[in-house]
């Protein structure tokens, strides 16, 4: 039936269009529009009440380009091409995010790639990596005087410290941002007089303001010059970063199939994300606050390079929004943290939770990709 109404509205489109003036024509609803401009008169420019002070500049919303062609101009007139915005250039890889006296560097980037071009900036400064843990996003310096660092650096961070003869110490912590394949690196540096022995431990949040401001601001210059060579990829982050180090599945005191991930929230969520992501369903929708994956188990991952063309649509290849609809099965995924852990669960409502089988079927194959 859908495929006869098809072909009905097939031919109906094809008998209206041929030989109609009144669609077709110089005055039909599909007239050529391209040079109505042309046409146009300009009108008096908007003006203010004299006692009006202090108002933003009034420019024009369509202002007329300059080479367009005057009634003078003979033949067929050929538009120019549109110049490419400005805007465009601004758009980086890595930008300054800021937030009271933090500051930190928002990467267009995966913490895999984002980890060797923070890495090579500190080694490229003259400080040494004492250690380094590419499974947590995060490495640290051993303690050094600022005359140890590049003569550039060091002289300025030298003039931000507490103290010219101090020694610093420095953690770079790198985390999964907001949307996903972002990520954001925070610096944090510790202070301690030349020669003690002394063990500072990092801050929570930045206390040494200026020099953690001045190493954001010089990274972020560094990350965005590496940016324009081209980058490279850690292959030990990407593996590492989001694979915890147990996720084992097992059952609530209910019965419900429980999946029991060992890491923090933020390297389960990536983790999570991209197993769901390599999945056979597709994911409609995500709530990083609440901890939720939204899937739908009926429709198979998004292909747009795959798109039905309007034939395969009109003959009714292609199920309806309806039916899609009629034949959704929606279940969300939860992630919580339970102490040192993570447990992942799968419900049919923020009240019920999904069938026994469908939610071991989904956590089961969670389990396999995050090995």
């Amino acid at each position: 039936m859908k495929r006869l109404a098809g072909l009905s509205a097939l031919a109906l489109i094809i008998s209206s269009t041929s030989g109609c003036g009144w669609l077709w024509g110089d005055e039909g609803y599909f007239r050529d529009r391209g040079s109505d401009y042309l046409q146009a008169q300009p009108t008096v420019p908007m003006q203010l009440p004299a006692d009006v002070a202090n108002v933003k500049r009034l420019d024009p919303l369509l202002p007329i380009p300059r080479n367009v062609a005057d009634d003078t101009a003979t033949g067929e007139y050929e538009v120019p091409r549109p110049q490419p915005l400005s805007a465009a250039a601004d758009i980086s890889d890595f930008t300054l995010q800021r937030s009271g006296n933090s500051r930190w560097v928002l990467a267009q980037r995966s913490p895999a790639e984002t980890w060797p071009v923070a890495h090579q900036f500190f080694e490229d400064n003259g400080f040494r990596i004492a250690e380094e843990r590419p499974q947590t996003g995060e490495f640290t310096t051993t303690w050094q005087r600022f005359d140890e660092l590049s003569a550039s650096l060091g002289q300025r961070l030298a003039s931000s410290a507490s103290s010219a003869e101090s020694e610093v110490r420095v953690r770079v912590r790198m985390e999964p941002g907001v949307q996903r394949n972002t990520s954001e690196v925070f610096v944090v540096s510790v202070e301690r007089p030349a020669g003690s022995t002394a063990q500072t431990d990092f801050p929570s949040n930045s206390t040494n303001t200026g020099v953690d401001a001045l190493l954001v601001d010089e990274m972020l210059a560094s990350m965005n010059r590496s940016a324009e060579k081209g980058g490279s990829v850690s292959l030990l982050a990407e593996r590492d970063f989001d694979a915890p180090s147990r996720v084992s599945l097992s059952e609530d005191g209910s019965g419900n199939p429980v999946l029991n991930v060992g890491s923090d929230l933020d390297r389960a969520w990536s983790g999570v994300g991209r197993a769901l992501e390599q999945g056979e369903w597709r994911v409609e929708d995500i709530n990083r606050s609440l901890g939720l994956y939204y899937i739908n188990l009926s429709e198979k991952p998004e292909d747009k390079n795959n798109q039905p063309g309007f034939f395969s649509r009109l003959f009714g290849s292609e199920p309806t929004q309806e039916e899609r609809e009629e034949r959704a099965e929606r279940y969300q995924v939860r992630l919580s943290k339970v102490g040192e852990s993570v447990q992942v669960t799968v419900e049919k409502n923020i009240n019920t939770v999904a069938p026994a089988d469908v939610a071991r079927r989904v956590l089961s194959a969670i389990q396999d990709r995050l090995g």
